[in-house]
């Protein structure tokens, strides 16, 4: 089944599936997934188990599974499970079974909803619905109601609880799983991770409502705990619970049993109404600063807000801690930050919502420690960031990650070692961060230390060559990864100078407006006072490939266009095995100019100041030579399509972007022999840059904000909101003009620059054109 074909929207707001596929588990599973940026609660049904990949996973729970190298999350228990049986006969999904069906979830309110009719093989009938949340007033929640009906009189057996026969990706976590039973009718498991003893609560309760029993018991199977219900029901009757599940774990609380049944307690005397009503709030507050309202293309209204929930769902938004590169949708990635939180994740909130942006780049201070470690065990100094950083900031990600398939021997990967542009990508984001709040102060307190460390760390990274006078960046890896051990990458070596020019910055402002404080950040981390020449010096003789003066075009790093000149189409041919790794050090594309993902056009879309027609010659040269072998890529082709003028391409990279999980496009969960799939936040977080940066055109400057728009030519308007330095901005967009007004509650003017006018724009105001 088609799957972009079996889904549908009534309002914009929500995403319907219209008939139930088997073949479609996995990508369901993650597309109609609910979560709070603490747990991912994966859009299964809730009678389902590990063969269709059932999944709560909780952040800040790193631990290693039996017999792994890994760290990854924990899949805790399914608090939620519910099964029904009618005259014996188990009421389980099959296309045989199905009379009616609908699932749905609700991309405002962050809703699963599931109705079914089903018949049985001796003609028993029965009606249920679920509808789920995961509180966004309390993230240690799942809230459900479920409501069954009886079409036809039998006997309805309902069985639900706490099952922990889940999907974990590297294996067995929990060295202990106590089933337990309270006074009260709480149920609960208390686990026990095997690697650091992390302790972890799940606790359920539920409140019946309707018909009576006509018998109640427990039973306690393996690792699962439930409560079976017994109904004698007739034809019209029905029967309506809630239920709650509380989870919490010992790194953020010191009794996590105690707490959850507490919270649990508390949520059923409260009850589903004003769990809902308390759940919403966040999510309008959410809304009302993110929503891209698009008028004339229903279809890009929904993937736009489709891809916004992904992102704010796998964002914590409770503590410091990362965005996984599969969020919490499941354990790929082991929902550590990679690169994409910066690039990616981050320039949405730096500019709706400042607090989340604050979060994460206070994240990347709070684990500036595990930059030092590695960097110091590799033999440099200042900060290293990892390539994969969990909770401590450490190195997660493994040397061997991939497998030979034609060999089945592993395959060695520098990603974690040779991927040195991830540390100047952290100054990046912060420097956003910095830019869109001018939270001046943040810098002080935490952002000038980790430019400083990066600084340093570049410093001891970089070569003198002193028959060129100029330094330049060795043996690397940039965010192309099918060419490992290349000199000069473009983007690494760009993004390095930008992050040893904002240290320098920062020190000369710091020397001049708080040198004691400055004096005490250097004696705090041992960097001389000297450093900010060398920091200067590197800047101005670090090695910058420029455009070709006849052609335009970057060379992407040293050697590259020397390289087989042969597209990936045809390269592909050449695979043994279809599921072959392409890159380093045997994959077919290692000895061509195919490339997995955006890397020079990743810079053009990153940087300003590339003239249009650098723009344009490196996008017409490096896009036919992409193998979009990543979900990153397309979202950064549209942009840089928007800016080099081909606005077809551009939208054409966008509905590529936006769709790769909802209509399962990218069809890639495998590589090298390893499991991929998840929700690709990486590209979720990519649409919002495409809309705004792109299609709007903003950018902001040294005064205020710009637009230069290219909206495509079918949208009617586009609408949304922006924060910059304390100032709301409200845009609308058409193909007639642009209009932008300034909140009447905005602290004073921003300056605002349009395609033929420019103003500052005060409280209340606006400028259109």
């Amino acid at each position: 089944m088609d799957l972009k074909n079996n889904l549908r929207t009534e309002t914009g707001w929500e995403v319907i599936e219209k008939s139930f596929d088997p073949a479609q588990v996995v990508t369901t599973g993650s597309n109609f997934m609910i979560g709070n940026g603490y747990l991912g609660y994966r859009g299964t049904f809730e009678d389902w188990g590990p063969d269709e990949y059932v999944a709560c996973i909780v952040t800040d729970t790193w631990d290693q599974a039996e017999g792994s190298s890994m760290s990854e999350l924990c899949n805790v228990p399914n608090g939620l499970y519910t099964a029904l049986r009618v005259d014996g006969e188990p009421c389980s999904l099959n296309p045989a079974s199905i009379r009616d069906y609908r699932h749905q979830l609700d991309l405002r309110y962050g809703v699963n909803t599931r109705s079914v009719v089903w018949e049985g093989q001796n003609g028993q009938k029965i009606a249920w619905e679920s509808r789920k949340f995961a509180s966004s007033h309390n993230p240690h929640l799942l809230v459900q109601r479920y409501r069954f009906k009886a079409l036809a009189n039998g006997v309805v057996e309902l069985k639900t609880g706490i099952s922990g026969d889940v999907w974990s990706l590297g294996g067995e976590h929990f060295s202990q799983c106590i089933p337990l039973e309270f006074a009260n009718g709480l149920l609960a498991l208390s686990l026990e991770t095997r690697e650091t003893g992390i302790s972890i609560a799940v606790v359920e309760g539920i409140r019946l409502e309707g018909k009576t029993p006509e018998k109640v018991w427990t039973s306690t199977e393996g690792k699962s705990i439930f409560r079976i219900f017994r109904f004698r029901m007739e034809a019209g009757e029905d029967v309506v619970f809630e239920k709650v599940v509380g989870i919490t774990h010992s790194n953020e609380v010191e009794e996590p049993l105690r707490s959850a049944r507490e919270e649990v307690s508390d949520a059923l005397d409260q009850g589903y109404e004003a769990l809902w009503t308390a759940h919403s709030k966040p999510w309008e507050a959410f809304w009302d600063g993110a929503d891209l309202q698009i008028e004339g293309d229903p279809e890009a209204q929904v993937l736009a807000r489709f891809n916004l929930y992904q992102s704010y769902i796998a964002t914590p938004t409770h503590a410091n801690l990362p965005v996984g590169a599969r969020g919490l949708s499941c354990q790929v990635y082991q929902g550590a930050a990679f690169w994409d939180q910066e690039t990616y994740n981050l320039p949405m909130f730096a500019f709706t919502h400042q607090e989340i942006a604050h979060r994460l780049v206070a994240y990347r201070y709070d684990t500036l420690d595990g930059a030092r470690r590695k960097a110091r065990k590799l033999g440099y100094y200042g900060a290293f960031y990892a390539w994969t950083s969990g909770k401590t900031g450490d190195e997660l990600f493994p040397d061997f990650f991939f497998t030979d398939v034609l060999t089945g021997r592993p395959i060695r990967n520098h990603f974690n070692c040779w991927q040195i542009h991830i540390s100047p990508d952290v100054v990046y984001g912060i420097w956003l961060y910095y830019q869109a709040s001018g939270n001046w102060e943040f810098m002080l307190e935490q952002g000038a230390e980790v430019l400083f460390e990066v600084a340093q760390f570049l410093v001891s990274r970089v070569h003198f060559k002193m028959d060129k006078n100029r330094y330049e960046i060795l043996r690397v890896l940039g965010p192309d990864e099918y060419h490992e051990n290349v000199d000069n990458n473009a983007y690494t070596n760009y993004l390095s100078q930008f992050s040893l020019v904002k240290a320098c910055q920062v020190f000369d402002r710091m020397k001049e407006e708080h040198p004691g404080r400055l004096a005490a950040l250097l004696e705090k981390t041992g960097i001389p006072a000297r450093a900010r020449e060398d920091w200067n010096d590197i800047a101005d003789r670090l090695y910058l490939p420029a455009p070709d003066p006849e052609t335009g075009v970057i060379e992407q790093f040293d050697g590259y266009f020397g390289l087989e000149d042969i597209r990936p189409d045809a390269l592909r041919k050449r695979l043994i095995d279809p599921g072959e790794y392409w890159g380093w050090p045997n994959g077919i594309a290692v000895h061509t100019q195919v490339l997995k993902q955006a890397d020079v056009i990743q810079l053009l879309a990153m940087l300003d100041g590339f003239p249009k027609e650098v723009l344009t010659a490196n996008y017409e040269y490096y896009e036919p030579r992409t193998e979009h072998g990543s979900s990153l890529s397309p979202s950064v082709h549209a942009l840089v399509a928007c800016k080099a003028g081909h606005h077809e391409e551009a939208y054409r990279y966008f509905l590529e972007s936006a769709t790769i999980d909802l209509y399962n496009a990218s069809k890639k969960v495998m590589s090298g022999g390893s499991f991929l799939g998840g929700i690709h936040t990486a590209a979720a977080g990519g649409v919002w840059i495409i809309i705004v940066r792109g299609f709007a055109g903003f950018e902001l400057t040294d005064a205020g904000v710009a637009f230069s728009p290219a909206l495509p030519a079918h949208w009617k308007t586009l609408r949304f909101a922006l924060k910059v330095r304390g100032c709301r901005l409200e845009v609308v967009l058409s193909p007639n003009g642009i209009r932008v007004h300034g909140a009447p509650e905005n602290p004073g003017k921003i300056h605002i620059r349009l395609p033929g006018a420019q103003a500052w724009v005060g409280p209340g105001e606006t400028l259109g054109v």
